[in-house]
């Protein structure tokens, strides 16, 4: 009898309101109510004759959550639990793998690992999708539960298996978790170059200043490459103030949703500028939005040269929309768009030069020769056993920190390729 009082009062109030508009709003309000009618008959529905008890709140979360999932792979509903890890990880500092990962045809792919990080040092890489976590299949499982099922106390390990291009079958991989701290940015000089190298691991509140640094203390270096591989992106702001290191003018990103409010144009500003040198940007299939952003930015702008594989096409924009005090919806409000107008989403960078990732090809002399210093390199360990080490040796092995070895560069064909590119550029400029 209660329920069908709730249901006359439930109708009543729907004719009134629908008494107060006109035949197209009608329309638009009766099929609301018609909607919302069946999402209320199907909770009932589920609560009433499911085989396992569950709690109302649960029935509603889970309502949400496949809401979110459904709209697509970056959306989702952060319970209690997934909130709290949220700000964890955005305080910069966690227990996890030091893994990104994002839905890729509707599978748990690995953006890219994380610089030194415990997946980055069990050989993960990026294209990996990821079938099962602790042997819980990942077929159908949200993002935010795969990443929440990753991370846990630091030194506890975790195992996933792995399907990779070129691999026969999956594999598991065992890994420790750890906490996870991230160097965003570092510099090195090209050995024998003149050539300024600044690796960018992910684009947290350091970067432009940290980059602006580098480049200001080595400003005589001949040319700069700006390395993004296997960066799964971060802070809109930090991309746009790298660019702005770089270009004087125009448009660097616009960001377009169905919310006016949301739509923004980020410019390029002249003081901001600080280096004209000869540029190429590094990229692979673990670049992903904020470096995208960069990569297409200087691309569109012919501000550099973009060198290495497609990246990931990971260009919509996410907020944290708050549902109460504890919990909260991540959802997507709007795209990026570079200078050109052309998306990021889901098509990503294609560089201006492609090399896939090998080493660089040598002749049998040059083999020979760096084998030769392999060897050396080896004996001169093998003395040190024995031998006090000098202060010559000591500084020997710091500017080993500060350079990108001949050794290094061979063994990283885009890397050699992004050289001969800058060298070419100085040349033409």
């Amino acid at each position: 009898m209660k329920k069908n009082k709730s249901f006359f009062i439930f109708s009543v109030a729907s004719m009134l309101t629908l008494s107060l508009f006109g035949a197209s709003q009608k329309d638009e309000v009766s099929a609301r109510i018609e909607a919302l009618s069946k999402l209320d008959k199907t909770i009932s529905t589920v609560e009433k004759y499911y085989v396992d008890d569950i709690e109302f709140k649960d029935i509603i979360d889970k309502t949400i959550a496949g809401l979110m999932q459904n709209l697509d792979a970056h959306s989702a509903f952060l319970n209690e639990k997934a909130f709290k890890d949220m700000q964890i990880q955005t305080n910069g500092e966690f227990g996890g793998l030091g893994i990104t990962v994002g839905m890729k045809d509707s599978a748990l792919t690995v953006i890219s690992p994380i610089e030194g990080t415990p997946a980055d040092k069990a050989g993960i890489k990026s294209g990996d999708i990821i079938l099962r976590i602790d042997g819980n299949s990942t077929v159908g499982m949200a993002m935010d539960e795969a990443v929440s099922k990753m991370r846990g106390k630091p030194k506890t390990p975790v195992t996933i298996t792995i399907l990779r291009k070129g691999e026969p079958k999956p594999f598991d991989v065992k890994i420790i978790r750890d906490i996870i701290k991230v160097e965003s940015v570092y510099a090195k000089m090209i050995e024998n170059g003149d050539i300024l190298y600044i690796r960018v691991t992910n684009f947290d509140k350091n970067v432009v200043s940290k980059a602006a640094e580098f480049i200001k203390k080595y400003s005589k270096a001949n040319g700069i490459i700006l390395d993004l591989r296997n960066n799964p992106g971060g802070l809109l702001s930090q991309a746009v103030g790298l660019v702005d290191l770089f270009v004087d003018e125009g448009v660097i990103v616009s960001q377009k949703g169905k919310d006016k409010a949301e739509n923004a144009e980020y410019r390029a500003s002249k003081s901001a500028t600080i280096s004209k040198a000869p540029l190429v940007v590094l990229v692979n299939g673990g670049s992903a939005s904020a470096s995208e952003i960069v990569s297409g930015s200087l691309q569109d702008t012919k501000r550099a040269v973009v060198v290495g594989e497609n990246t990931f096409g990971k260009g919509s924009v996410q907020v944290i929309l708050p549902v109460n005090n504890k919990e909260a919806i991540k959802l997507t409000i709007a795209r990026y768009y570079l200078p050109s107008g052309k998306a990021v989403q889901a098509v990503g960078v294609t560089p201006d030069v492609i090399v896939h990732s090998s080493k660089v090809p040598q002749n049998e002399n040059e083999a020979f020769m760096i084998k030769e210093s392999e060897l050396k390199a080896h004996l001169k360990s093998e003395l040190d056993k024995i031998e006090p080490v000098d202060a010559n040796k000591t500084a020997s092995k710091k500017d080993e920190k500060e350079l990108i070895t001949t050794q290094k560069v061979n063994d990283d064909l885009q890397l050699k390729t992004a050289i001969d590119v800058v060298k070419v550029l100085k040349i033409a400029k």
